[in-house]
């Protein structure tokens, strides 16, 4: 099992945004190809402009061939390009990690 752990920076003051247009636009997209995360975070306190993902793959292997199935989606370009006009992130950091023994995920 292959953890991909993604943290967005939100610029202040657009966290509704950048949440309306990814649950119109980018979400429906992703659980088509991805399936459904493991969790889909907005921070409470400490980085409060912080969205943390949290998707399941079998493998590295599985990862690419999902990933690539939809970057080719148009609708996954559409939410590209409006995710970009409306400038509402800051930064991304992606780590791919995987559970240890003695405390695997269970889906």
């Amino acid at each position: 099992m292959l953890i991909d752990h993604r943290t967005y920076t939100v610029k202040p003051g657009k966290m509704a945004q950048q949440l309306e247009i990814y649950e119109k636009l980018g979400f429906p997209v992703q659980v088509r190809h991805i399936g459904q995360p493991l969790a889909y975070l907005q921070a409470e306190s400490g980085d409060l402009n912080t969205l943390v993902h949290l998707w399941v793959y079998e493998s590295a292997a599985d990862r690419e061939k999902r990933r690539a199935a939809m970057m080719q989606d148009p609708d996954w370009k559409t939410y590209l390009k409006e995710s970009a006009a409306a400038g509402c992130l800051d930064a991304q950091r992606t780590s791919l990690m995987v559970p240890v023994k003695f405390a695997p995920i269970k889906r």
